[in-house]
């Protein structure tokens, strides 16, 4: 078979099988087809990674606002505290101040106070006295023999504790009955 024979010989079962075959391909035709498939995908690979890029830009800087506006908040809440300080201060350097005018002014910040952290997830870990020792939410100070009452009982509170979000931030710290 000469080279001219085999150039015009077409495949067998073409049209059958659905495949067309060009027999005369030219090497830089394909190499072209081939170059330009590849800076076709360069282009793609370019465009994916300034995309990944933008995003990560992005949510940093949403992360960035959303703390911002959340201590904005926060701090927005504490302002009626500092208030009610301020003015129980003017208060008890007045001339005609009493104790009596002090504690209620004390008492409302300490209640305003609780009801701004209370907002954003902060409870107190308040023992009652009685109470069984809970390891968990208290800190044992001191143990102390008392007669009459069972051991590992809450005496004394000295100082209350506090949680954040169900997440023990500080215990309370009791007196412990022995």
């Amino acid at each position: 078979m000469s080279n001219e024979e085999i150039e015009n010989t077409e495949p067998e079962n073409t049209e059958e099988s659905g495949v067309e075959v060009e027999i005369n391909d030219d090497p830089t035709a394909l190499l072209e087809d081939a170059r330009n498939k590849a800076d076709e995908h360069w282009n793609e690979l370019l465009r994916a990674r300034a995309d990944m890029e933008n995003l990560r830009r992005r949510q940093s800087r949403d992360l960035e606002n959303a703390h911002k506006r959340a201590l904005d908040k926060f701090v927005s809440e504490l302002l009626p505290v500092y208030d009610s300080m301020d003015l129980g201060l003017n208060a008890a350097n007045a001339e005609d101040a009493s104790l009596e005018t002090v504690r209620e002014g004390l008492d409302m910040t300490m209640k305003i106070f609780l009801s701004s952290i209370t907002k954003f997830g902060l409870e107190q870990v308040v023992p009652e006295k009685g109470d069984d020792f809970d390891p968990e939410q208290h800190q044992a100070m001191a143990m102390q023999v008392v007669e009459g009452v069972e051991a590992n009982k809450v005496l004394t509170v000295a100082q209350k504790g506090f949680q954040f979000n169900g997440r023990l931030l500080r215990p309370a710290m009791v007196v412990v009955s022995q």
